[in-house]
């Protein structure tokens, strides 16, 4: 599609715009099926994340290499910020590697774009074809991942193809295609023209393009395609790049709405550390210009041009004799730009390497100051209220990957955090029960908010897992969707439990009913069993360990049997008229305890996905 008369402008459009959306859709599918192969090991991945900034580092890098999208990272890092399982400072860090780690499109792009994307595309889907058909979820998803891979580059020689290549064009007996290629090559050149603020014009247009495809790995595959096809010079392509690293952050600045505070600061670190590293650049741009020139073999001058690359040009375009000045300078030309995108690809690199290496000593400076810029509102918002997992924008948002495995990290942490509430309820009761003395009004009423938090909260992660289960789930995750609702389902019932705990231990006290110091000693005993009981199963949704099943049933029956014989004893004592109600009391809270109990090796029994 070379004419630019006016059906023809159309219909490359429509070309331009259907190759980019094949190749956003390819690196869609491709990280789906990647991470789903990588299955539960995303989560020792992402508990990586919280060692230090060099390992959250390692973990942006790598994560965005697998899921190709470093908006994706930058979105999920806000979530995961949100959901409190990454402070401002670590985040910082994974954000660093994220920016890394897509350069990588670059590098890909560059190297297999020598040869014919299409011969190479077609194979690939033709081979992963067969293998989506398969009942086995490890040959699925990697089927998945090579008809994504090869959509990818499908769609990549579909937009090259589409994008008008300025040596056909100059060679074409049309004259419209002549004077339009000419008018915009001019103002190419006119744009271009302004030393400096060249650079900050096109500066300006890599932001504008990343922000309108939503990916910077599409932004960066437009850019080389814009080069080698000989509309733009590598200086031009730099400045777009450097654009394209700050159009990125956008997508998670928009993440970031309506989340905390510490995800919102999250997203503003992500815009500050790539301004001021685009800053320094632009402060260095020519020198820097000049030593990815040196490190990289081939020119992107035409005075750079050698006389050996010539003479290879020749003998491949089959030109003989002693060249005319314009094919000598058509010749430099299409020579500069076949070296463009290896050169291109080592710029963004060695940038994102120079602004990580001189930034990451930087990062609680960086959180500091969006801290001071970033300021909460009315009420502290640094701890976020039930609600923190429904905007989970990185799942399925647009053509962002969807990292499903991804949000189970965020749902477990949730998990915990609700575990945490009935445990923190639990021991309220305790309080409230061995406190007769003592106004316990606003520890009930905290209590009874607490109730409804978890009702909040369970509902909240159980949406979340329904909507996980909007894809086709199998083996592993299957399970595990299953084991974590009904962990849900349980932990919401010990919420229950506790709060009738705290209202028979405050109506005990309202009405006068006495126990006997006996009984107290008793309820004591009993709760610390309750306790060991929580301790075990939250230190296994923690750590995401598999609890001892055996070791459970072992607390269980002692739970059981104490239960039984604490009964029996109030039954004893209820001869005695005069205790009559405050032993039917008594009795409820040992009933409403073993229920915990039942509850709790439930919660056990989920977690070794005994559904």
């Amino acid at each position: 599609m070379n004419s630019f008369s006016f059906w023809g402008v159309v219909v490359n459009i429509l070309y331009i715009l259907g190759g980019l959306g094949i190749f956003l859709y390819g690196m869609r599918v491709m990280s789906d099926a990647i991470t789903e192969i990588a299955g539960a090991g995303m989560r020792r991945i992402m508990a990586s994340m919280t060692k230090n900034r060099f390992y959250g580092l390692l973990t942006g890098l790598f994560v965005t290499c697998l899921v190709q999208s470093s908006s994706a990272t930058t979105v999920m890092v806000v979530s995961f910020v949100n959901a409190q399982l990454l402070t401002l400072t670590e985040s910082i860090g994974v954000i660093m590697g994220a920016n890394l780690g897509t350069t990588l499109t670059g590098w890909i792009i560059a190297s297999v774009g020598k040869f014919s994307l299409s011969k190479i595309a077609l194979p690939i889907i033709g081979i992963g074809f067969p293998f989506i058909f398969s009942k086995k979820a490890k040959f699925k998803h990697t089927g998945e991942f090579l008809v994504g891979f090869g959509l990818l580059f499908f769609g990549l020689s579909e937009l090259k193809n589409a994008v008008p290549d300025v040596k056909s064009l100059l060679q074409s007996s049309d004259p419209r295609d002549l004077q339009m290629v000419r008018e915009i090559q001019a103002t190419i050149e006119q744009l271009n023209s302004h030393g400096f603020g060249s650079i900050l014009i096109f500066l300006v247009i890599g932001i504008l393009l990343t922000v309108v495809v939503q990916s910077s790995s599409a932004a960066m595959g437009i850019t080389i395609i814009l080069a080698v096809n000989g509309w733009i010079n590598f200086e031009i392509a730099a400045s777009i790049v450097l654009g394209e690293n700050i159009g990125t952050t956008i997508t998670a600045w928009l993440a970031s709405i309506g989340t905390s505070l510490c995800a919102r600061r999250t997203a503003r670190a992500h815009l500050i550390f790539n301004v001021v590293g685009t800053l320094w650049m632009l402060l260095l741009f020519y020198p820097f210009v000049s030593m990815i020139d040196n490190l990289m073999p081939g020119a992107i001058f035409a005075e750079d041009v050698t006389s050996a690359e010539l003479d290879s040009h020749y003998s491949k375009n089959g030109i003989e004799g002693d060249p005319q000045a314009d094919e000598i300078a058509r010749a430099k030309k299409s020579i500069i730009d076949t070296n463009i995108p290896l050169h291109l690809s080592l710029f963004h690199t060695m940038f994102n390497l120079c602004n990580i290496a001189l930034l990451i000593g930087f990062a609680p400076h960086i959180g500091r100051l969006v801290e001071r810029l970033v300021q909460p509102k009315t009420h502290d918002e640094n701890t976020p209220e039930p609600g923190s997992l429904d905007p989970l924008q990185f799942e399925g948002s647009g053509f962002l990957p969807k990292t499903g495995e991804l949000n189970f990290a965020l749902v477990e942490a949730e998990i915990d955090r609700l575990a945490a509430i009935t445990r923190y309820m639990f021991e309220g009761f305790v309080d409230v029960f061995e406190s007769p003395d003592a106004d316990k009004s606003d520890l009930i009423k905290e209590l009874k908010e607490l109730e409804d938090k978890c009702d909040d909260l369970a509902f909240e992660i159980t949406q979340t897992l329904i909507y996980c289960t909007t894809e086709s789930l199998a083996g592993e995750r299957a399970l595990r969707v299953a084991s974590l609702l009904r962990v849900t389902g349980k932990l919401e019932d010990i919420g229950d439990c506790c709060y009738r705990l705290v209202q028979l231990a405050h109506r005990k006290y309202r009405k006068n009913r006495i126990l006997p110091q006996e009984t107290l000693r008793e309820i004591k005993v009993f709760s610390e069993q309750i306790l060991d009981f929580m301790e075990l199963y939250q230190t296994h949704l923690k750590d995401g360990s598999i609890p001892d099943i055996a070791n459970a049933q072992a607390i269980e029956d002692r739970i059981d049997a104490s239960r039984k014989s604490l009964h029996k004893n109030a039954v004893k004592r209820m001869e005695d008229k005069e205790n009559l109600k405050a032993e039917m009391i008594y009795i409820d809270i040992l009933n409403e305890m073993e229920s915990i109990g039942n509850d709790a090796f439930h919660v056990v029994q989920a977690l070794n996905h005994v559904v």
